[in-house]
Protein backbone atom coordinates (compact mmCIF):
# COMPACT_ATOMS: atom_id res chain seq x y z
CA UNK A 1 0.00 0.00 0.00
CA UNK A 2 1.37 3.12 -0.86
CA UNK A 3 1.68 5.93 1.72
CA UNK A 4 0.24 10.05 0.92
CA UNK A 5 1.79 11.68 -2.12
CA UNK A 6 1.80 14.72 -3.92
CA UNK A 7 0.15 13.52 -6.55
CA UNK A 8 -3.17 13.05 -4.35
CA UNK A 9 -3.20 16.69 -4.64
CA UNK A 10 -5.16 16.17 -8.04
CA UNK A 11 -8.06 15.24 -6.33
CA UNK A 12 -8.98 18.37 -3.65
CA UNK A 13 -11.04 21.23 -5.18
CA UNK A 14 -9.64 23.20 -7.75
CA UNK A 15 -11.01 26.04 -6.06
CA UNK A 16 -12.08 26.34 -2.56
CA UNK A 17 -14.60 28.81 -1.57
CA UNK A 18 -12.57 29.76 0.74
CA UNK A 19 -8.54 31.69 0.46
CA UNK A 20 -8.51 31.27 4.21
CA UNK A 21 -4.78 29.74 5.24
CA UNK A 22 -4.14 26.48 6.83
CA UNK A 23 -4.40 27.17 10.32
CA UNK A 24 -7.94 28.55 9.94
CA UNK A 25 -8.81 25.57 8.39
CA UNK A 26 -7.45 23.06 11.05
CA UNK A 27 -9.76 25.85 13.56
CA UNK A 28 -12.93 25.83 11.54
CA UNK A 29 -12.78 21.94 11.27
CA UNK A 30 -11.79 21.43 14.73
CA UNK A 31 -14.80 23.96 15.80
CA UNK A 32 -16.99 22.24 13.69
CA UNK A 33 -16.81 19.09 14.47
CA UNK A 34 -16.78 20.56 18.28
CA UNK A 35 -19.81 21.70 17.63
CA UNK A 36 -21.32 19.02 16.41
CA UNK A 37 -19.87 16.52 19.89
CA UNK A 38 -21.45 19.26 21.59
CA UNK A 39 -25.20 19.20 20.69
CA UNK A 40 -24.95 15.64 20.30
CA UNK A 41 -23.51 14.59 23.72
CA UNK A 42 -24.28 17.37 25.65
CA UNK A 43 -27.62 18.97 24.28
CA UNK A 44 -29.20 15.65 23.23
CA UNK A 45 -29.96 17.61 19.68
CA UNK A 46 -30.73 14.73 17.01
CA UNK A 47 -27.73 14.17 14.76
CA UNK A 48 -29.10 16.01 11.50
CA UNK A 49 -29.64 19.04 13.38
CA UNK A 50 -26.43 18.91 14.85
CA UNK A 51 -24.70 18.01 11.81
CA UNK A 52 -26.09 21.08 9.76
CA UNK A 53 -25.77 23.42 12.30
CA UNK A 54 -22.25 22.26 12.94
CA UNK A 55 -21.54 22.66 8.97
CA UNK A 56 -22.62 25.93 9.15
CA UNK A 57 -20.26 26.70 11.87
CA UNK A 58 -17.61 25.23 10.06
CA UNK A 59 -17.96 27.28 6.67
CA UNK A 60 -18.38 30.60 8.95
CA UNK A 61 -15.26 30.01 10.44
CA UNK A 62 -13.30 29.06 7.61
CA UNK A 63 -14.79 32.28 5.72
CA UNK A 64 -16.94 30.94 3.72
CA UNK A 65 -19.83 33.17 2.38
CA UNK A 66 -23.25 31.83 4.17
CA UNK A 67 -24.80 31.75 0.58
CA UNK A 68 -22.08 29.29 -0.61
CA UNK A 69 -21.81 26.98 2.77
CA UNK A 70 -25.34 27.10 2.30
CA UNK A 71 -25.04 26.00 -1.66
CA UNK A 72 -22.56 23.49 -0.34
CA UNK A 73 -24.17 21.90 2.47
CA UNK A 74 -27.13 21.13 0.25
CA UNK A 75 -25.51 19.82 -2.84
CA UNK A 76 -23.80 17.26 -0.58
CA UNK A 77 -26.96 16.30 1.65
CA UNK A 78 -29.13 15.55 -2.28
CA UNK A 79 -25.82 13.80 -3.45
CA UNK A 80 -25.49 11.73 -0.62
CA UNK A 81 -29.53 10.75 -0.75
CA UNK A 82 -29.48 10.10 -4.02
CA UNK A 83 -26.56 8.06 -4.14
CA UNK A 84 -27.63 5.82 -0.46
CA UNK A 85 -31.18 6.74 0.33
CA UNK A 86 -32.67 4.52 -1.99
CA UNK A 87 -30.72 1.94 -1.57
CA UNK A 88 -31.09 2.21 2.45
CA UNK A 89 -34.70 2.39 1.92
CA UNK A 90 -34.86 -1.29 -0.23
CA UNK A 91 -32.70 -2.70 2.27
CA UNK A 92 -34.73 -1.79 5.40
CA UNK A 93 -37.96 -3.17 3.26
CA UNK A 94 -35.92 -6.47 2.90
CA UNK A 95 -35.11 -6.45 7.03
CA UNK A 96 -39.13 -6.02 7.77
CA UNK A 97 -39.93 -8.52 5.55
CA UNK A 98 -37.60 -10.81 6.80
CA UNK A 99 -38.53 -10.09 9.98
CA UNK A 100 -42.68 -10.49 10.23
CA UNK A 101 -42.44 -13.28 8.11
CA UNK A 102 -40.86 -15.10 10.47
CA UNK A 103 -38.02 -15.68 8.18
CA UNK A 104 -35.20 -14.77 10.78
CA UNK A 105 -36.95 -16.97 13.52
CA UNK A 106 -36.92 -19.55 10.84
CA UNK A 107 -32.72 -19.10 10.19
CA UNK A 108 -32.44 -19.00 14.18
CA UNK A 109 -34.04 -22.29 14.91
CA UNK A 110 -32.72 -24.20 12.12
CA UNK A 111 -29.12 -23.43 13.00
CA UNK A 112 -29.65 -24.05 16.91
CA UNK A 113 -31.13 -27.53 16.41
CA UNK A 114 -28.16 -28.47 15.31
CA UNK A 115 -25.47 -26.78 17.69
CA UNK A 116 -24.34 -28.54 20.58
CA UNK A 117 -23.19 -27.16 23.81
CA UNK A 118 -19.42 -26.11 22.53
CA UNK A 119 -20.69 -24.76 19.03
CA UNK A 120 -23.78 -22.59 20.40
CA UNK A 121 -21.76 -19.39 20.49
CA UNK A 122 -20.53 -20.17 16.89
CA UNK A 123 -23.77 -20.68 15.58
CA UNK A 124 -24.79 -17.68 17.41
CA UNK A 125 -22.08 -15.60 15.39
CA UNK A 126 -23.29 -17.43 12.13
CA UNK A 127 -26.84 -16.55 13.22
CA UNK A 128 -25.89 -12.77 13.30
CA UNK A 129 -24.17 -12.34 10.34
CA UNK A 130 -26.55 -13.94 7.97
CA UNK A 131 -29.60 -12.02 9.81
CA UNK A 132 -27.21 -8.56 9.55
CA UNK A 133 -26.57 -8.73 6.37
CA UNK A 134 -30.16 -6.97 5.36
CA UNK A 135 -30.79 -5.59 8.95
CA UNK A 136 -29.84 -2.27 10.70
CA UNK A 137 -27.84 -2.71 14.42
CA UNK A 138 -30.89 -2.04 16.21
CA UNK A 139 -33.15 -4.03 14.71
CA UNK A 140 -30.78 -7.02 14.67
CA UNK A 141 -30.49 -6.90 18.51
CA UNK A 142 -34.02 -6.39 19.31
CA UNK A 143 -34.92 -9.97 16.72
CA UNK A 144 -31.63 -11.54 19.04
CA UNK A 145 -31.46 -10.71 21.59
CA UNK A 146 -35.09 -12.79 22.67
CA UNK A 147 -33.07 -16.24 21.36
CA UNK A 148 -29.57 -14.74 23.28
CA UNK A 149 -31.96 -15.20 26.20
CA UNK A 150 -33.80 -18.14 26.27
CA UNK A 151 -30.95 -19.89 24.80
CA UNK A 152 -28.42 -18.63 27.78
CA UNK A 153 -31.24 -19.71 30.48
CA UNK A 154 -32.22 -23.29 28.62
CA UNK A 155 -28.99 -23.93 28.22
CA UNK A 156 -27.31 -22.92 31.42
CA UNK A 157 -25.13 -21.12 29.29
CA UNK A 158 -22.72 -17.75 30.05
CA UNK A 159 -24.93 -15.13 29.07
CA UNK A 160 -21.28 -12.94 27.51
CA UNK A 161 -20.91 -16.56 25.91
CA UNK A 162 -23.60 -16.43 24.17
CA UNK A 163 -24.62 -12.89 23.51
CA UNK A 164 -21.13 -11.55 22.92
CA UNK A 165 -20.64 -13.50 19.73
CA UNK A 166 -24.60 -12.41 18.78
CA UNK A 167 -23.26 -8.21 19.34
CA UNK A 168 -19.96 -9.14 17.26
CA UNK A 169 -22.11 -10.57 14.11
CA UNK A 170 -24.11 -7.83 13.98
CA UNK A 171 -21.77 -5.13 14.65
CA UNK A 172 -19.27 -6.31 12.20
CA UNK A 173 -21.76 -6.48 9.42
CA UNK A 174 -22.90 -2.78 10.32
CA UNK A 175 -19.61 -1.30 9.76
CA UNK A 176 -18.04 -3.22 7.18
CA UNK A 177 -20.51 -4.51 4.58
CA UNK A 178 -22.42 -2.84 2.52
CA UNK A 179 -26.08 -2.41 2.33
CA UNK A 180 -25.64 -0.62 5.73
CA UNK A 181 -26.04 2.80 5.54
CA UNK A 182 -22.08 4.09 6.90
CA UNK A 183 -20.05 1.57 4.52
CA UNK A 184 -22.74 3.17 1.74
CA UNK A 185 -22.37 6.91 2.23
CA UNK A 186 -18.13 5.84 2.45
CA UNK A 187 -18.29 4.09 -0.83
CA UNK A 188 -20.23 6.82 -2.43
CA UNK A 189 -18.00 9.56 -0.42
CA UNK A 190 -14.99 7.56 -1.34
CA UNK A 191 -16.28 7.08 -4.91
CA UNK A 192 -15.00 3.07 -4.43
CA UNK A 193 -16.80 -0.14 -5.96
CA UNK A 194 -19.55 -1.58 -4.09
CA UNK A 195 -18.81 -4.78 -5.22
CA UNK A 196 -15.34 -4.64 -4.46
CA UNK A 197 -16.09 -3.72 -1.36
CA UNK A 198 -18.22 -5.94 -0.11
CA UNK A 199 -16.58 -8.74 -1.50
CA UNK A 200 -13.33 -7.69 1.13
CA UNK A 201 -15.35 -6.46 3.56
CA UNK A 202 -17.42 -10.26 3.82
CA UNK A 203 -13.43 -11.62 3.37
CA UNK A 204 -12.85 -9.37 6.49
CA UNK A 205 -15.90 -9.60 8.12
CA UNK A 206 -15.70 -13.17 8.79
CA UNK A 207 -12.61 -13.97 10.94
CA UNK A 208 -13.05 -10.57 12.67
CA UNK A 209 -16.33 -11.52 13.99
CA UNK A 210 -15.08 -15.09 14.43
CA UNK A 211 -12.07 -13.07 17.28
CA UNK A 212 -14.46 -10.78 18.77
CA UNK A 213 -17.28 -13.44 19.17
CA UNK A 214 -16.71 -16.84 20.22
CA UNK A 215 -13.03 -16.45 21.33
CA UNK A 216 -13.16 -13.28 23.04
CA UNK A 217 -16.60 -14.12 24.57
CA UNK A 218 -14.27 -16.27 26.73
CA UNK A 219 -12.69 -13.51 28.73
CA UNK A 220 -15.54 -11.51 28.83
CA UNK A 221 -17.09 -14.23 30.34
CA UNK A 222 -14.61 -14.62 32.99
CA UNK A 223 -14.58 -10.74 33.60
CA UNK A 224 -18.56 -10.80 33.46
CA UNK A 225 -21.16 -13.02 34.70
CA UNK A 226 -24.64 -12.41 35.00
CA UNK A 227 -28.00 -13.78 34.49
CA UNK A 228 -30.30 -13.49 31.91
CA UNK A 229 -32.92 -10.91 32.98
CA UNK A 230 -36.65 -12.70 33.05
CA UNK A 231 -38.41 -9.36 32.37
CA UNK A 232 -36.65 -8.88 29.43
CA UNK A 233 -37.58 -11.65 27.47
CA UNK A 234 -40.31 -10.79 24.81
CA UNK A 235 -42.42 -12.42 21.95
CA UNK A 236 -40.99 -13.96 19.45
CA UNK A 237 -41.63 -11.64 16.22
CA UNK A 238 -43.39 -15.07 14.65
CA UNK A 239 -45.27 -16.19 17.53
CA UNK A 240 -48.13 -15.92 16.36
CA UNK A 241 -48.08 -17.08 12.50
CA UNK A 242 -49.47 -20.05 11.54
CA UNK A 243 -46.22 -20.38 9.33
CA UNK A 244 -43.69 -19.50 7.59
CA UNK A 245 -40.79 -19.31 5.04
CA UNK A 246 -38.28 -22.61 4.72
CA UNK A 247 -34.96 -22.54 5.87
CA UNK A 248 -33.32 -22.47 2.38
CA UNK A 249 -35.96 -20.03 0.75
CA UNK A 250 -35.07 -17.41 3.46
CA UNK A 251 -31.10 -17.63 3.18
CA UNK A 252 -31.26 -17.77 -0.68
CA UNK A 253 -33.39 -14.69 -0.22
CA UNK A 254 -31.04 -12.79 1.69
CA UNK A 255 -28.24 -14.10 0.08
CA UNK A 256 -30.12 -12.79 -3.70
CA UNK A 257 -28.05 -9.32 -3.35
CA UNK A 258 -25.32 -10.42 -2.15
CA UNK A 259 -24.77 -13.09 -4.54
CA UNK A 260 -25.61 -10.58 -7.56
CA UNK A 261 -23.25 -7.38 -6.44
CA UNK A 262 -20.74 -9.75 -6.07
CA UNK A 263 -21.40 -11.68 -9.67
CA UNK A 264 -21.02 -7.92 -11.01
CA UNK A 265 -17.48 -7.69 -9.46
CA UNK A 266 -15.95 -10.50 -10.38
CA UNK A 267 -17.62 -10.48 -14.11
CA UNK A 268 -15.62 -6.74 -14.15
CA UNK A 269 -12.29 -8.27 -12.56
CA UNK A 270 -12.12 -10.95 -15.45
CA UNK A 271 -13.73 -9.40 -18.15
CA UNK A 272 -13.14 -6.08 -18.22
CA UNK A 273 -14.60 -4.86 -21.59
CA UNK A 274 -17.43 -3.19 -21.44
CA UNK A 275 -19.10 -3.67 -24.73
CA UNK A 276 -18.69 -7.51 -23.43
CA UNK A 277 -22.53 -8.55 -23.31
CA UNK A 278 -22.07 -10.92 -20.07
CA UNK A 279 -20.46 -7.87 -18.52
CA UNK A 280 -23.22 -5.32 -19.72
CA UNK A 281 -26.01 -7.76 -17.94
CA UNK A 282 -24.03 -7.98 -15.13
CA UNK A 283 -23.44 -4.50 -14.57
CA UNK A 284 -26.96 -4.54 -14.85
CA UNK A 285 -28.62 -6.84 -12.59
CA UNK A 286 -25.25 -6.70 -10.02
CA UNK A 287 -25.57 -2.84 -9.94
CA UNK A 288 -26.79 -2.02 -6.02
CA UNK A 289 -30.22 -0.30 -6.77
CA UNK A 290 -31.55 -3.84 -9.15
CA UNK A 291 -30.13 -6.28 -6.92
CA UNK A 292 -31.57 -4.99 -3.62
CA UNK A 293 -34.94 -4.60 -5.80
CA UNK A 294 -34.67 -7.77 -7.18
CA UNK A 295 -34.76 -9.28 -3.77
CA UNK A 296 -37.19 -7.13 -2.29
CA UNK A 297 -39.94 -8.13 -4.91
CA UNK A 298 -38.65 -11.68 -4.21
CA UNK A 299 -39.31 -11.67 -0.86
CA UNK A 300 -42.71 -10.20 -0.92
CA UNK A 301 -43.43 -13.92 -2.37
CA UNK A 302 -40.89 -16.33 -0.72
CA UNK A 303 -41.37 -14.93 2.49
CA UNK A 304 -44.40 -12.83 2.75
CA UNK A 305 -46.58 -14.76 0.80
CA UNK A 306 -45.18 -18.00 2.24
CA UNK A 307 -46.17 -16.53 6.06
CA UNK A 308 -49.71 -16.43 4.77
CA UNK A 309 -49.47 -12.19 4.63
CA UNK A 310 -52.00 -11.16 1.73
CA UNK A 311 -51.90 -7.81 -0.10
CA UNK A 312 -52.86 -5.58 2.64
CA UNK A 313 -50.72 -6.90 5.14
CA UNK A 314 -47.66 -7.19 2.61
CA UNK A 315 -48.38 -3.40 1.77
CA UNK A 316 -48.73 -2.62 5.52
CA UNK A 317 -44.99 -4.58 6.18
CA UNK A 318 -43.55 -2.53 3.21
CA UNK A 319 -44.89 0.92 4.96
CA UNK A 320 -44.04 -0.06 8.07
CA UNK A 321 -40.53 -0.78 7.47
CA UNK A 322 -39.92 2.90 5.65
CA UNK A 323 -41.17 4.82 8.76
CA UNK A 324 -38.45 4.14 11.51
CA UNK A 325 -35.76 5.11 8.25
CA UNK A 326 -36.17 8.84 7.92
CA UNK A 327 -34.30 9.66 10.81
CA UNK A 328 -31.52 7.31 9.28
CA UNK A 329 -32.03 9.21 5.93
CA UNK A 330 -31.77 12.80 7.34
CA UNK A 331 -28.67 11.72 9.78
CA UNK A 332 -26.84 10.33 6.26
CA UNK A 333 -27.67 13.08 4.08
CA UNK A 334 -26.80 15.66 6.83
CA UNK A 335 -23.29 13.89 6.66
CA UNK A 336 -23.41 13.95 3.46
CA UNK A 337 -23.87 17.40 3.34
CA UNK A 338 -20.80 17.84 6.28
CA UNK A 339 -18.57 16.27 3.88
CA UNK A 340 -19.26 18.14 1.00
CA UNK A 341 -18.51 21.50 3.45
CA UNK A 342 -14.72 20.09 4.43
CA UNK A 343 -14.06 20.11 0.89
CA UNK A 344 -15.41 22.77 -0.46
CA UNK A 345 -13.88 25.26 1.93
CA UNK A 346 -10.39 23.37 1.34
CA UNK A 347 -9.86 20.89 3.94
CA UNK A 348 -9.21 18.25 1.67
CA UNK A 349 -6.42 20.34 0.32
CA UNK A 350 -5.42 20.97 3.39
CA UNK A 351 -4.86 17.20 4.85
CA UNK A 352 -3.22 16.87 1.72
CA UNK A 353 -0.66 19.95 2.18
CA UNK A 354 0.18 18.58 5.67
CA UNK A 355 0.61 15.06 5.09
CA UNK A 356 2.70 14.46 1.69
CA UNK A 357 5.63 13.88 3.34
CA UNK A 358 4.24 11.45 5.54
CA UNK A 359 5.43 8.08 5.70
CA UNK A 360 1.97 7.14 6.82
CA UNK A 361 -0.32 4.45 5.53
CA UNK A 362 -3.41 6.39 4.07
CA UNK A 363 -5.65 3.57 5.28
CA UNK A 364 -4.03 4.04 8.70
CA UNK A 365 -4.79 7.62 9.10
CA UNK A 366 -8.54 7.11 7.86
CA UNK A 367 -8.96 4.86 10.68
CA UNK A 368 -7.73 7.07 13.02
CA UNK A 369 -10.15 9.45 11.97
CA UNK A 370 -12.84 7.92 12.13
CA UNK A 371 -11.77 6.46 15.68
CA UNK A 372 -11.37 10.38 16.83
CA UNK A 373 -14.76 11.19 15.56
CA UNK A 374 -16.32 8.19 16.80
CA UNK A 375 -15.31 8.27 20.26
CA UNK A 376 -16.11 12.30 20.37
CA UNK A 377 -19.75 11.68 18.67
CA UNK A 378 -20.54 7.90 19.51
CA UNK A 379 -22.42 7.71 16.15
CA UNK A 380 -20.85 5.19 13.92
CA UNK A 381 -22.33 6.13 10.97
CA UNK A 382 -21.57 10.01 11.61
CA UNK A 383 -17.95 8.82 12.05
CA UNK A 384 -18.22 6.95 9.13
CA UNK A 385 -19.48 9.64 6.47
CA UNK A 386 -17.50 12.48 8.15
CA UNK A 387 -14.18 10.71 7.80
CA UNK A 388 -15.16 9.50 4.50
CA UNK A 389 -15.48 12.92 3.23
CA UNK A 390 -12.04 14.04 5.25
CA UNK A 391 -10.34 11.22 3.43
CA UNK A 392 -11.58 11.15 0.11
CA UNK A 393 -9.15 13.14 -1.85
CA UNK A 394 -6.79 10.19 -0.46
CA UNK A 395 -8.20 7.46 -2.71
CA UNK A 396 -7.53 10.16 -6.21
CA UNK A 397 -4.54 7.75 -7.45
CA UNK A 398 -5.56 4.58 -5.56
CA UNK A 399 -6.43 1.16 -7.67
CA UNK A 400 -9.92 -0.32 -7.10
CA UNK A 401 -9.34 -2.58 -4.30
CA UNK A 402 -7.22 0.04 -2.50
CA UNK A 403 -10.06 2.10 -2.66
CA UNK A 404 -12.51 -0.09 -1.12
CA UNK A 405 -9.84 -0.92 1.73
CA UNK A 406 -10.13 2.83 2.44
CA UNK A 407 -13.77 2.55 3.04
CA UNK A 408 -12.98 -0.65 5.72
CA UNK A 409 -10.35 1.48 7.33
CA UNK A 410 -13.27 4.06 7.81
CA UNK A 411 -15.47 1.35 8.87
CA UNK A 412 -13.55 -0.60 11.27
CA UNK A 413 -12.31 2.82 12.99
CA UNK A 414 -16.14 3.93 13.30
CA UNK A 415 -16.92 1.35 15.74
CA UNK A 416 -14.04 1.82 18.16
CA UNK A 417 -15.09 1.62 21.71
CA UNK A 418 -18.46 2.22 22.09
CA UNK A 419 -19.60 4.34 25.39
CA UNK A 420 -21.58 6.12 27.12
CA UNK A 421 -22.39 8.57 24.70
CA UNK A 422 -23.49 6.08 22.11
CA UNK A 423 -26.87 4.29 21.85
CA UNK A 424 -26.37 0.84 21.25
CA UNK A 425 -23.77 0.78 24.49
CA UNK A 426 -27.29 1.61 26.96
CA UNK A 427 -29.61 -0.37 24.74
CA UNK A 428 -26.76 -3.38 25.46
CA UNK A 429 -26.36 -2.64 28.90
CA UNK A 430 -30.56 -2.36 29.48
CA UNK A 431 -30.89 -5.79 27.56
CA UNK A 432 -28.13 -7.66 29.10
CA UNK A 433 -28.99 -6.62 32.95
CA UNK A 434 -25.37 -5.13 33.39
CA UNK A 435 -23.93 -1.90 34.90
CA UNK A 436 -21.89 0.59 32.72
CA UNK A 437 -18.70 -1.16 34.14
CA UNK A 438 -19.57 -4.68 33.36
CA UNK A 439 -20.71 -3.21 29.67
CA UNK A 440 -17.38 -1.59 28.93
CA UNK A 441 -15.54 -4.73 29.90
CA UNK A 442 -17.63 -6.54 27.55
CA UNK A 443 -19.21 -4.60 24.77
CA UNK A 444 -17.19 -1.61 24.42
CA UNK A 445 -13.80 -3.82 24.49
CA UNK A 446 -15.25 -5.90 22.04
CA UNK A 447 -16.12 -3.20 19.75
CA UNK A 448 -12.64 -2.12 19.75
CA UNK A 449 -11.05 -5.85 19.23
CA UNK A 450 -13.51 -5.76 16.13
CA UNK A 451 -11.96 -2.33 14.84
CA UNK A 452 -8.34 -2.95 15.69
CA UNK A 453 -8.64 -6.68 13.83
CA UNK A 454 -10.17 -5.19 11.29
CA UNK A 455 -7.81 -2.60 10.54
CA UNK A 456 -4.82 -5.32 10.86
CA UNK A 457 -6.74 -7.36 8.32
CA UNK A 458 -7.22 -4.22 5.85
CA UNK A 459 -3.17 -3.38 5.98
CA UNK A 460 -2.30 -6.86 5.50
CA UNK A 461 -4.85 -7.31 2.59
CA UNK A 462 -3.25 -4.11 1.18
CA UNK A 463 -0.21 -5.61 0.97
CA UNK A 464 -0.80 -8.51 -1.39
CA UNK A 465 -4.10 -6.65 -3.31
Amino acid sequence: MSTLSVEMLAAAPAEPITSAGHAQLGIAVLVGIAVIVLLITRLKLHAFLSLTIGSLVLGAVAGAPLDKAIASFTTGLGATVAGVGVLIALGAILGKLLADSGGADQIVDTILAKAGPRSMPWAIVLIAGVIGLPLFFEVGIVLLIPVVLLVAKRGNHSLMRIGIPALAGLSVMHGLVPPHPGPLAAIDAIGANLGVTLALGVLIAVPTAVIAGPLFSRLAARWVDVMPPEKLIPQRPSAELERRPSFAVTVATVMLPVVLMLAKALVDIVVDDPKDHVQRVTDVIGSPLIALLAAVLVGLFTLGRAAGFGRDRLATTVEKSLVPIAGILLIVGAGGGFKQTLIDVGVGRMILDFSKDWSVSALLLAWLIAVAIRLATGSATVATISAAGLVAPLAADMSTTHAALLVLAVGGGSLFFSHVNDAGFWMVKEYFGMDVGQTIKTWSLMETVISVVSLVFVLLLSLVL
